[in-house]
């Protein structure tokens, strides 16, 4: 098994691939989303293959160490872009092809007017976690 981190990126204010952006989706159209999601999550417990998953606010800010004193922070999360990071999902799977077939699939969430949105989501290995073999 090796773990990846799935990244969900929404772009403008936030707005998926689709162009329509979230604060314009109805109640119902994000609890579709989230019941995707959700049930998304829950199918991959079942086969093992989910670790953890987290959504994020859009608040933040960028800390930087500064020496003394207190450290400097700016506006953020991602004050150069557009993109904003609203989650996460860590998987633990048999191989980067699974991996990326799971992260196609989250992508077809539903979105505005129940199609799927085809957000991008970042695929990230682990760094320095071997994948294991079990027999």
């Amino acid at each position: 098994m090796a773990k990846y981190l799935l990244l969900k990126h929404y772009r403008g204010a936030p707005a998926p691939v689709d162009g329509t952006p979230m604060d314009q989706w109805t109640q119902e159209e994000i609890s579709a989303h989230l019941r995707y999601m959700n049930d998304f999550a829950a199918r991959l417990e079942k086969s093992g293959e989910f670790v953890d998953s987290q959504a994020l606010a859009p608040e933040g800010t960028w800390v930087q160490y500064g020496g003394e004193g207190r450290p400097p922070v700016t506006d953020g999360p991602f004050a150069e872009t557009k993109d904003l990071i609203a989650g996460w999902m860590v998987i633990d799977v048999d191989s980067y092809e699974r991996a990326v077939e799971l992260a196609g699939e989250l992508s077809a969430a539903p979105g505005a007017g129940g199609k799927p949105i085809h957000e991008w989501l970042e695929l990230r290995p682990f760094y320095g976690v071997q994948p294991t073999v079990t027999e």
